[in-house]
């Protein structure tokens, strides 16, 4: 039996699906000839504790590519996906660039972590190969001027903890607060931030900044050194491993002050290993876009592909192929230099908005929201 709310549904899901193939059609109409593939490269975490923020940047690349590659190509060519494994390692993702670019790729989606990125641009960089990152957050990444190939579709750390001070300060009312960080690339690198801002502020004050060992069993030393500080809340740069273990241990010594982290931070994976400890706990992650109808098409081909919800950074991750693909078809080719003045003149329709890259390389209109652990997920605070 067929019901009334059920044909709705089907009819919503459709028109969204419809939304998002129109959107890819525009942008991609070259007819296919015979030639070789675009390769796209794929790189992140896809294994070990972080693979949770990277396999949705697989099933994102997988779904663009295959509306885009059903729809003739790009410049008649199908675009191929080569997929390495990073794990998040700056030692390993030196290996994962140097395959990738042995196997020739043509331009890469990723890295996912700020640490590996960063270890691995000066490799694609050498052989005139873009990047664009869905996650990667580190603001020397862009700002320095070191990395002319890295573009990314998320805003930057300074960006992120200027979100997560302010929140901390004026809507949570937080005076004493310890920073507190796991000593990576893009951990410290926000809590950083986060220390300069609390610093020039005349409403609060770092009590207590201090950097902790990734993958420790036992946290308690940070945790009494946070007790002592007197802290009324927490601020903490790093990845949910860490962040798990930290809250737990604060919750079990009855430390009820205010956990705030970051878009490491922001992920189902956190308050699955954290349980009941993840409950109020607020994260910065990026801006809320299920107004966009781009976005909530994106998301249903990914419930309609995977039968499951999408995981951290997948709207980034998509918005970011989309970018990448548009720009090889506009460029009509894959040379570096037309690749980058293409992501920079022109604009892109994604789900996290109407897209192009300034001339560092960062997105413009992109920025960060604050959430909360409410009922066992992450909701925006209003």
């Amino acid at each position: 039996m067929f019901h009334l709310n059920q044909s709705r549904e089907t009819m919503k899901t459709g028109i969204k699906q419809s939304i998002l193939a129109a959107s890819i059609s525009l942008l991609f109409t070259a007819p296919l000839i015979a030639g070789d593939t675009i390769k796209l490269g794929v790189a992140g975490p896809h294994s070990g504790d972080l693979a949770s923020y990277g396999i949705p940047t697989i099933k994102a690349a997988e779904l663009v590519v295959k509306e885009v590659n059903a729809r003739g190509g790009i410049n008649g060519k199908q675009v191929e996906l080569l997929i390495e494994d990073d794990v998040c390692k700056p030692e390993i993702a030196t290996n994962t660039a140097t395959k990738l670019v042995s196997d020739g790729v043509d331009a890469v989606l990723g890295h996912i972590c700020s640490g590996a990125t960063k270890a691995a641009l000066p490799i694609y960089k050498s052989s005139g190969i873009v990047v664009v990152s869905p996650s990667a957050t580190n603001p020397g990444l862009t700002q320095s001027g070191d990395y002319p190939n890295f573009f990314r579709t998320i805003a930057s750390d300074d960006a992120q903890a200027r979100t997560e001070v302010d929140f901390a300060v004026d809507v949570l009312g937080l005076k004493k607060i310890a920073v507190i960080h796991d000593k990576g690339d893009y951990g410290k690198g926000l809590a950083e931030f986060a220390k300069t801002f609390l610093e020039n502020s005349p409403k609060a004050e770092v009590v207590l900044y201090e950097g902790v060992t990734p993958g420790a069993v036992d946290y308690s030393a940070v945790v009494q050194k946070i007790r002592r500080s007197g802290a009324e809340g927490v601020i903490f740069g790093g990845y949910h491993p860490e962040a798990s273990k930290i809250i737990t241990q604060m919750r079990k010594k009855r430390m009820k002050i205010p956990f705030i982290s970051d878009d490491g931070v922001k992920d189902d994976t956190f308050i699955k290993v954290a349980g009941k400890h993840a409950e109020g706990v607020y994260a910065s992650g990026p801006q809320d876009n299920s107004k966009n109808p781009l976005s909530s098409a994106a998301n249903e081909a990914h419930k309609k592909a995977y039968n499951s919800d999408p995981g951290a950074f997948y709207e980034n991750a998509y918005s970011a192929a989309l970018a990448l693909l548009n720009a090889i078809d506009n460029a009509g080719s894959t040379d570096y230099q037309a690749i980058r003045k293409a992501l920079r003149d022109n604009k892109t329709k994604t789900p996290v908005g109407n897209i192009n890259f300034d001339s560092k390389g960062d997105a413009v209109g992109v920025g960060f929201s604050m959430y909360q652990v409410k009922n066992g997920q992450y909701v925006e605070v209003k």
